[in-house]
C-alpha cells in the first residue's frame, strides 16, 4: 500500500526491501503489523464466503471444466467484495496513518473500528464502500484465475490423498494460485489503493477508476501499475499455500471419516481419484 501510494516526486521508499528496513527503522516492528486488526476481523468471513461460493456455484453448473472453474471462482470473488472492500479500506488508512504526506501529530483513528465508525460518521454507507467498484474489477477475474490455477496445477501435479507428497504439492499449487490471481488484476489494485487513499490528508485527487489511471499514467508512465508487485508476491504464495493447503485437507480429513459425506472438496476437482 505504502509503495502503491507514494508520491513520485518526493518518494519515502526505493522499493521493497528500503520500505520494510525504513517502517522497522522509525515505527518499530510493531509499524509492519499497521491495520492487522481489518484482516482479522474480515479474512474468516472472507474465506467461509469464496470456499462457499466457489464449491457450490460449481455443484449448480452441473460439468467440472475449467470454464465453470473460472466462473464459480469469479461468482465467488464478486460476492465477497461486499466484505473485502470495506476492510481493505480499513487497511489502507491505518497503514498510512502518520507516514509521509499523510503524517500528523494526533492519530485519527484507533484501530479498524475506530477507522470504519469514523469514516461512515463523516461519509456514511458511500465512504465505508469507497473503492467497491474497483474492487469489483479486481476480485472478479482473480479469484476466476485463482481457482482455476489451482485446478490446474493440482491435476497436472498428481495430487492424491495417499501420495506422501501431496501436502507439497498442495503448498505449491496453492502459492503459485495466488501469484497467478495477483498477475492477472493488479493494475487494478494499484488503482483501488489509490482511490481508497485519496482524500486522507484533506485533498481529492481523483474523480474516479478512469480519471485515477489517466492521471497516475501521465504523472508516473507505465511502471506505477507494477508499483509494490513484488511485497505483494512475497506475501501472496505463503498466504494462499497455507490457505488452500489447510482448506483442502480439512475436507479430506472430514470426508474421510464420514462426518461430512455431503460435503466434498470445494476447491480441488472432482478427479478419478481419492481426493
Amino acid at each position: 500500500v505504502r509503495l502503491q501510494v507514494q508520491n513520485v516526486e518526493k518518494p519515502l521508499y526505493r522499493g521493497t526491501f528500503h520500505c520494510f528496513q525504513s517502517i522497522i527503522k522509525q515505527e518499530s516492528a510493531f509499524g509492519l503489523y499497521k491495520g492487522i486488526g481489518s484482516p482479522m476481523m474480515g479474512l474468516t468471513f472472507i474465506n467461509a464466503l469464496v470456499f462457499g461460493v466457489q464449491g457450490n456455484t460449481l455443484r449448480a453448473l452441473g460439468k467440472d471444466t475449467p470454464l465453470n472453474q473460472f466462473l464459480a471462482g469469479s461468482a465467488a470473488g464478486a460476492i465477497q467484495c461486499v466484505i473485502c472492500c470495506p476492510m481493505e479500506l480499513a487497511k489502507t488508512r491505518m497503514q498510512l496513518q502518520g507516514t509521509g504526506e499523510y503524517k500528523q501529530k494526533t492519530k485519527n483513528y484507533k484501530n479498524s473500528l475506530d477507522c470504519l465508525i469514523k469514516i461512515y460518521q463523516k461519509e456514511g454507507l458511500r465512504g465505508i464502500n469507497r473503492g467497491m467498484v474497483s474492487t469489483f474489477i479486481r476480485e472478479t477475474p482473480s479469484f476466476g484465475f485463482y481457482f482455476l490455477t489451482y485446478d490446474c496445477m493440482t491435476r497436472y501435479l498428481g495430487c492424491e490423498a495417499e501420495d506422501s507428497y501431496v501436502i507439497p504439492k498442495l503448498l505449491f499449487s496453492g502459492g503459485m494460485s495466488g501469484i497467478v490471481s495477483w498477475l492477472s488484476t493488479y493494475p487494478m489494485d494499484v488503482i483501488k489503493s489509490r482511490l481508497q487513499a485519496d482524500g486522507v490528508g484533506g485533498v481529492t485527487q481523483y474523480n474516479g477508476i478512469l480519471d485515477c489511471v489517466r492521471k497516475s499514467y501521465h504523472e508516473e508512465g507505465w511502471r506505477v501499475f507494477t508499483r509494490g508487485l513484488t511485497s505483494t508476491l512475497l506475501r501472496a504464495f505463503p498466504v494462499n499455500a497455507a490457505t488452500f493447503a489447510t482448506v483442502t485437507v480439512f475436507l479430506m480429513y472430514m470426508k474421510s471419516e464420514d462426518n461430512l459425506p455431503e460435503c466434498e472438496p470445494a476447491p480441488v476437482i472432482h478427479q478419478p481419484s481419492s481426493l
